[in-house]
Order: C-alpha cells, then sequence, then structure tokens
C-alpha cells in the first residue's frame, strides 16, 4: 500500500509539473540594446517567478537598436520588443505592424556628446561634423527631426558607423565629433570627459516625443491578447516595485548579466526614473501614451521626416491592459 501511495505521490507530481511546462508559453522580447540598468524591472520580474506564474517563458534577448527591434517586431520575427516611439512610427509608415501597450520613457532619453575642446558649442555647429554611433540606432531615424527643429539641413552631418562601445574612444581620439546616447548613461560620459563634455539633452532643444515602449506584432497581439495583458500588467508592476526598491531589481539585472557593476546600473536606473515621470505617468498610469502627445509626435513625424503612408496614430498604440491603479510615484 505504502508503495502505491509513494507512486501515485510521484505521479502527480509528474502530472503537475508537465501541465506546468504546458502551461508555460514561450515568449520572445528583444530589448533595444545590451542590458543595463533600464532593463532591470525585466529580469527582476523574471527573476521572482512573476512572468512564468503569468504563464509566460520570457526569453530576453539583446537587441542592437531600437531600429532593428522595431523591425523585427514590425515582421513578425520577434513578437514583442522595446523600441523608441519616435522610430516606430517612422517605421509604421514604412508598413511595420506594431503596437506599442507599455510606455518607458515618458521623456525622451536622446542626447547629444562632443569634446567643448573642439569647438563645439551647440546643434548649430554640427553641420560638416561627422557624428558616430551603430547604424541601427535609433537616433539616427529622428535626427532630421532635430536638424530642421533647429533651423539645420539633416544632410549637413556625416554618419559614422561605430559599435555602441566605442562612442567614447572615438570621440577621446577625435575619430568622430559627436556622438549620441540615451541620458541614463549620461553619468559614464560626465566620468569620462570630464569638464570637456559637451552635451545637449534633445528633450530641451525643441524635441521631446515618447521614448522606448514596449511594442507587440500586431498580428500577434490580436491572437494573444490575454497573454499580451498579463505581460503588460506584470511588467508594469515590476516597473512599480523597481521604483519604489530599486537595489534587488538592480541585483537580478547583475545576476544575470554577470559583466554589469551593481553601482554603474543603479545610477543608471536613477536616471531612468527621471525619464519616466511625467503628468500622465503621475497621475494617469505608469506606461500610459497620452493621445494629444501622441498626435504630437505623429506630426511632428509627419512635418520633419515625412510618412511613406499616412496612417491613423491611434492604430499604433492601447492603453488597454495597463492597470490604472498604478501609477508613478515620483
Amino acid at each position: 500500500m505504502i508503495k502505491r501511495f509513494v507512486l501515485r505521490s510521484m505521479l502527480a507530481v509528474a502530472a503537475v509539473a508537465s501541465f506546468s511546462a504546458h502551461a508555460q508559453q514561450k515568449v520572445d522580447f528583444i530589448l533595444n540594446w545590451v542590458p543595463g540598468g533600464d532593463h532591470a524591472p525585466y529580469y527582476y520580474a523574471k527573476k521572482l517567478g512573476w512572468y512564468a506564474q503569468a504563464g509566460i517563458d520570457l526569453n530576453i534577448e539583446p537587441g542592437k537598436g531600437s531600429a532593428l527591434a522595431t523591425q523585427k517586431v514590425g515582421a513578425g520575427a520577434t513578437p514583442i520588443g522595446l523600441a523608441d516611439m519616435g522610430g516606430v512610427l517612422v517605421a509604421k509608415g514604412k508598413g511595420a505592424d506594431t503596437v506599442a501597450v507599455f510606455n518607458v520613457y515618458a521623456n525622451s532619453p536622446q542626447g547629444m556628446y562632443w569634446l567643448k575642446s573642439s569647438g563645439i558649442t551647440g546643434v548649430k555647429d554640427f553641420p560638416g561634423k561627422k557624428i558616430g554611433n551603430p547604424a541601427a540606432d535609433g537616433a539616427r531615424v529622428m535626427w532630421p527631426a532635430l536638424a530642421k527643429a533647429n533651423g539645420i539641413d539633416p544632410k549637413s552631418v556625416t554618419w559614422v558607423n561605430i559599435d555602441a562601445n566605442a562612442k567614447l574612444a572615438s570621440l577621446k581620439s577625435k575619430a568622430i565629433d559627436v556622438t549620441t546616447s540615451f541620458y541614463n548613461i549620461h553619468h559614464i560620459f560626465q566620468r569620462e570627459l570630464g569638464d570637456d563634455m559637451g552635451f545637449l539633452a534633445w528633450r530641451d532643444a525643441g524635441l521631446n516625443p515618447y521614448g522606448n515602449s514596449i511594442i507587440v506584432n500586431a498580428k500577434f497581439l490580436a491572437e494573444n491578447k490575454a497573454l499580451v495583458d498579463k505581460f503588460v500588467k506584470v511588467t508594469q508592476r515590476a516597473f512599480a516595485a523597481c521604483v519604489k526598491e530599486p537595489n534587488p531589481c538592480v541585483q537580478a539585472l547583475i545576476d544575470a548579466n554577470g559583466a554589469l557593476k551593481f553601482d554603474n546600473e543603479l545610477t543608471n536606473w536613477g536616471l531612468v526614473e527621471k525619464l519616466m515621470s511625467d503628468k500622465y505617468s503621475r497621475e494617469v498610469a505608469l506606461g500610459v501614451l497620452d493621445d494629444a502627445r501622441m498626435a504630437s509626435d505623429y506630426a511632428l513625424v509627419v512635418e520633419y521626416i515625412g510618412v511613406d503612408k499616412p496612417f491613423d496614430v491611434k492604430s499604433t498604440y492601447t492603453n488597454e491592459f495597463l492597470d490604472r491603479s498604478v501609477k508613478m510615484t515620483k
């Protein structure tokens, strides 16, 4: 009898394990770039099993630029991704089939860096200069808007393809004159360049469109609404938790990506919090995309960059999966 009981118990446990394995749906999620402090909430929720509890076996893929993430999600090669929203709108006009479901950067993270000793004082001095960044970087997509908003010809600069890790070295060696970077690693540029650092935040130069947002392939969304709903709510919960208690979130990122340094990524996350906070994330919901701002961003893209095929901007995003009780607290 005891043997039979033990056997039945073992079979029951195996059956539960088998059910749990089958209940998990593997989902690939491509980041905009290599893992960093701004990605801590995804790793935190995965470490704590929140995605698994929601039936999601999440595979986080390092990215190589917002443009690539948008391309992969738009083509259906990857179901979910993280990308700069301005570039997403440009890609939509070219046929990319995506829908944004959660906004991370309520403020544009884009910035330009140069050496003051080069004689550059601001964006008006960029014509004739070499700007270095990766080919798939989202800043290249939105550059025409920044240039035209500041009265210069977008084609007056030369873009140089360099690896993201070569930005500072290329700037110091004067192989390039200017480079681009997200504000969440501003502290690294400050540390390396010191008083010789020149900096321009796009949001202070007449251009503050929504930044990184989570986008989903439209067909995948239509066929997996319940799954996307769970993914968004878990992610929203994770971001709120990381704002409240950053240390364990950053530690989860470090645990999953051993080459990263805790103190550096914690500083990174602190800058991310500033980018996340605006009136709508504080008063409506964390992750919300405001209708008026999205309409303004679309108008900006149409005016300064152009779209191949006009579209209804409301088709590019939805707030339906957000928990309105979860808000940005800072």
